[in-house]
């Protein structure tokens, strides 16, 4: 006779609930992105992460700029690992000593220019994305189209 092991529900004390951006919503996000850069006549790499900064979603145009697919990719990373947007690093790091000023912008995949936004959902952060390809206002603009075709704002 075999012995049936039940599954145990996870003791609360020991794990959590992290709310995360689906694939569809990524995907979404995404190509809403992608249009608002193509209506402004730019090229640009656009990426999405989820909650944990793992990529969900990615599109680079053609002829978008080589280097700007890992930039677009760390700039989600980093709008999600913080739940800032990018763009306000700078006003942000003035309120720091000199040493996090100086170090943080040091961080393997840390960007401190615009075009990465973090993903709210209810107050929730369920991912980042990041545009990268165009001026920093270009790509924070197209990265608030993507949030905004969710139905959710920057």
């Amino acid at each position: 006779m075999q012995k049936t092991i039940s599954p145990q529900a996870p003791n609360p004390t020991h794990s959590i609930v992290v709310p995360t951006i689906d694939w569809h919503a990524a995907h979404e996000a995404v190509g809403a992105a992608v249009q608002a850069a193509q209506a402004m006549g730019i090229r640009v790499n656009v990426a999405v992460v989820d909650a944990s900064g793992v990529l969900a979603a990615f599109l680079r145009m053609p002829g978008a700029p080589l280097h700007s697919v890992e930039i677009a990719i760390d700039k989600a990373y980093t709008a999600v690992s913080f739940g800032l947007a990018t763009s306000q690093w700078h006003g942000a790091l003035q309120q720091h000593s000199v040493a996090v000023r100086e170090g943080i912008v040091l961080r393997p995949r840390f960007v401190a220019f615009g075009g990465g936004l973090p993903v709210l959902e209810n107050g929730q952060r369920i991912g980042g994305i990041g545009v990268s390809g165009g001026s920093e206002q270009e790509d924070e603009s197209c990265a608030r189209a993507g949030l905004a075709a969710l139905g959710l704002a920057a």
